[in-house]
């Protein structure tokens, strides 16, 4: 007698929130489906006819997966005089981004001595499914990537394949120092400065976990010593990542410059359910792709990038240094030496200016009536400078705590601090009054991207400020501190330290650029004035 003669047929939905079938195999089916939507792979398996089958298929699946949110509903359950029953399942998937995918399959219930159970099949999760094989959801990105554009239009930074080099120290068992010394070896003639000791040092920060050793483009990964694949515990994995078109080029903006690309990215990235099973490429079954995010164009001057690079590397020091349009505000390179970064010296902290800021201090008190007593009026000039005020300029790294302020009631430069960016807008403020601007203009990067100004506001320049400081900046270079300076026609600069320890600082006004050097430690004002020299002599060849 065929099943189709002896059916009876319980009609219903089976979902997770409730059930109106009547039959024991409904119930099971709607159990399972139940599982599935709470994510208990453990649960799930165990209604099952193969619960150790069952248990590595649902894992992989939802791992591949990785749903906010899934929703299951068993339709039509039909049960036979056999021990069997049949029923469909649809399940749902759902992402936090408000997609979704949803599968319809089919299903058997058998009664056997444990009771009734779900024929594991992996059909159950799509249908086709082949065993060993798993659903995922992978991330899709437009091509082509956007690039990072200077100010010429010129690709500054670009996606390129690259190898990421990790070392998983549990893999390499009793033989970690052994591998470490080869992996340094290994990678000695294109990454000098990634010794055994740093390596070490790397792996006991991530307390056990792999570490990336170091990540190498693909003509850097011809000069190696060795195959460092060959090495126990060392892995090799082919990625993209945004990096500097120029590779003589390193600057601190590549942080705030990647975080902006890949909000781009992040902001058009799609998605893609695939079918992945053992040796075979992945199958799509469904997805979206937004369009490709528009190039980045920024205010960046590749020449300056190179010649800020090498101005800061001549002192031992922290040295940091920045390079502005004196019109736009445009920040046109940033450099620092290993010191700076080290110390992990930021654009948009505030640090101790000490003397430098004496002469414009001068100036508005000369301007401002009853300035020393901190007048709401002296404090508006010194804003509508660029000083007193807080910059986040998208695209350049963020500061780690809040800076620039007068941290004491009286009005006096022995108790101000300010930013990079601070004495930047500072010197952009005093070139534009120069050329008969009104208003000031804060720092950006990015362009089209607005700079948000707090604890002040960029206000109309008193001219008459800004000519007492520039006088004073002109004789500061021509028989002051700078004096000593060459190469730099019509320079116009402040120069000051906070003590014998420091930060030292260099403000310059020349060519068109503000030119702003920030040193640590001792002598600092020195090295402020030697790196300023450097950049004029470099600038120059």
């Amino acid at each position: 007698m065929s099943a189709a003669a002896a059916v009876v047929v319980a009609v219903g939905v089976v979902s997770a929130c409730g059930s109106e079938e009547t039959t024991d195999a409904g119930r099971v089916a709607g159990e399972f489906a139940d599982a599935v939507e709470r994510l208990d792979v453990q649960a799930a398996s165990t209604f099952t006819s193969a619960p150790a089958q069952a248990s590595e298929a649902l894992a992989a699946t939802i791992s591949g997966m990785d749903p906010q949110s899934v929703s299951t509903s068993v339709d039509s359950p039909v049960e036979y005089s056999d021990g069997t029953a049949s029923f469909t399942m649809k399940t749902t998937w759902r992402w936090q981004d408000e997609s979704s995918y949803a599968t319809t399959t089919s299903g058997t219930v058998r009664k056997l001595s444990s009771g009734w159970k779900v024929q594991w099949d992996p059909n159950l999760l799509f249908q086709g499914l082949p065993a060993g094989a798993r659903l995922q959801r992978i991330r899709t990105d437009a091509k082509p990537a956007p690039t990072v554009d200077s100010r010429t239009g010129k690709p500054f930074m670009q996606m390129e394949p690259v190898n990421e080099i990790t070392f998983d120290p549990s893999a390499a068992g009793k033989k970690v120092d052994a591998a470490i010394s080869a992996l340094s070896a290994s990678i000695r003639p294109i990454a000098p400065l990634i010794t055994a000791r740093t390596i070490r040092d790397e792996v006991d920060r991530a307390q056990g976990q792999p570490i990336i050793a170091v990540t190498l483009r693909d003509e850097d990964m011809k000069v190696l010593a060795s195959d460092p694949e060959r090495i126990t515990g060392v892995t090799v994995r082919r990625t993209g990542r945004l990096v500097m078109n120029d590779r003589r080029l390193e600057s601190p903006l590549e942080v705030g410059l990647t975080n902006y690309w890949n909000a781009i990215r992040d902001a058009t990235a799609g998605w893609q359910v695939q079918l992945a099973a053992p040796g075979a490429k992945p199958r799509r079954l469904a997805g979206q792709q937004g369009p490709p995010g528009k190039d980045v164009a920024t205010s960046i001057d590749q020449n300056q990038q190179l010649v800020l690079g090498d101005s800061v590397v001549d002192v031992a020091q922290p040295a940091t240094m920045m390079v502005f349009d004196s019109m736009s505000g445009g920040i046109l390179a940033m450099a620092q030496n290993d010191a700076a970064a080290a110390s992990r010296v930021e654009a948009g902290l505030g640090y101790a200016t000490g003397s430098t800021l004496k002469p414009v201090f001068d100036a508005i008190t000369r301007a401002v009536p009853g300035a020393q007593d901190d007048t709401r009026e002296a404090n508006d000039v010194l804003h509508h400078l660029g000083l007193g005020v807080t910059f986040v300029a998208p695209g350049v790294s963020l500061p780690r705590q809040v800076s620039p302020t007068v941290s004491t009631a009286r009005f006096s430069p022995n108790d101000f601090t300010a930013s990079i960016l601070n004495m930047g807008a500072l010197g952009v403020a005093l070139a534009r009054a120069d050329a008969g601007k009104d208003k000031a203009v804060p720092p950006f990067v990015i362009k089209g991207a607005t700079t948000k100004v707090s604890t002040g506001d960029l206000g109309t320049l008193d001219r008459g400020v800004a000519k007492d400081v520039l006088a004073q900046m002109s004789t500061i270079a021509r028989k002051g501190d700078a004096s000593d300076i060459t190469g730099a026609p019509g320079l116009r600069a402040l120069v000051g330290t906070n003590g014998p320890k420091g930060p030292g600082w260099f403000v310059g006004l020349q060519g068109g650029k503000v030119i702003v050097v920030y040193c640590e430690g001792d002598k600092s004002g020195t090295a402020a004035l030697q790196v300023a020299q450097k950049y004029f002599r470099v600038s120059k060849s």
